[in-house]
Parts: structure tokens; sequence; C-alpha cells
């Protein structure tokens, strides 16, 4: 598979697996789940301008890492809707599926596809701190039903 069918499937495939999830759970996880893709985004532009990562190709046309716009949202969404309201959960599963990611996905299959490289940030920093956003992105869904009350 070329890097970029890969690249693309980060895109696409995740979305499909929302026709298992309800439409009324889509709309109320969708506004998280474009949240970690926002923060995502900053994070990455910020991770390339200190000098941290390198990405070596990205979905043309596309800049930002493809897997930002599908598997980050979906799989954002996927995770609150099995264990929101149970933050030391959530915490926990969080916390194993960002250093899952980065380890696995990031440093060895993504790495040794030439796609990414991180430079300036060890891969135990990088998880740290997704973490850290998962804990803010929880806190925005908090805010989120909160606020549609």
């Amino acid at each position: 598979m070329t890097n970029q069918v890969i690249l693309w499937a980060t895109i696409i495939l995740p979305w499909l697996t929302l026709f298992f999830m309800r439409r009324e759970d889509i709309k109320r996880l969708m506004p998280v789940g474009l949240f970690s893709a926002l923060i995502s985004i900053i994070a990455v532009e910020a991770g390339q301008n200190l000098g941290w990562f390198v990405f070596g190709e990205t979905a043309y046309p596309l800049k930002s890492p493809a897997y930002i716009f599908g598997l980050n949202i979906v799989t954002t969404m996927w995770l609150f809707y099995f264990v929101y309201g149970r933050f030391w959960t959530y915490l926990a599963i969080d916390t194993v599926l960002n250093f899952g990611f980065i380890y696995l996905f990031h440093v060895y299959f993504l790495g040794s596809r030439g796609i990414f490289q991180e430079v300036g940030i060890t891969p135990w920093e990088n998880a740290l701190i997704t973490t850290a956003f998962g804990i803010l992105t929880y806190g925005y869904q908090v805010w989120q039903e909160g606020a549609l009350k």
C-alpha cells in the first residue's frame, strides 16, 4: 500500500464506523470530536515550529496530518460514547490509547514509512502532552453538556 492510500484511509475509514452510532449520539458528540481535532491541529503547528517532529508526507493536498480529520475525531467520539461520565475510566483508557497511538502508530508504523519522525521530543513526552489534551477535551465535554441544558 502506498503512503497516500494509508493517509487517506485514516481520514475516510473511521467515518464509516459512525453508521453504528445513533444519530442523537453523533449530534451530541461531534462538538467534542471537532474540539479534539482543533487542539490537535494547534499542537501539530506548534510542534512543527518548535522542531519537535517532522511530517515527511501528508495526504495530498493537505498540510496537516491526515489522521486528525478522521481517526482523531471519530476515536474521540467513540471514547466519549462508551465512557463519558466516568472520568477515571476515561482517563485510564485515554492514556493507554495515547501511548499506543504514539508508540505503535506514530513511531513504529508512520516512522518506518518515513511519514512521521519525532526529533525534538520523546514519544513519552508526546504521549503525556496528548493525555493532558485528553483531560482538556473531557473538561470541554462537561462544559458542552452543561451548556446544552
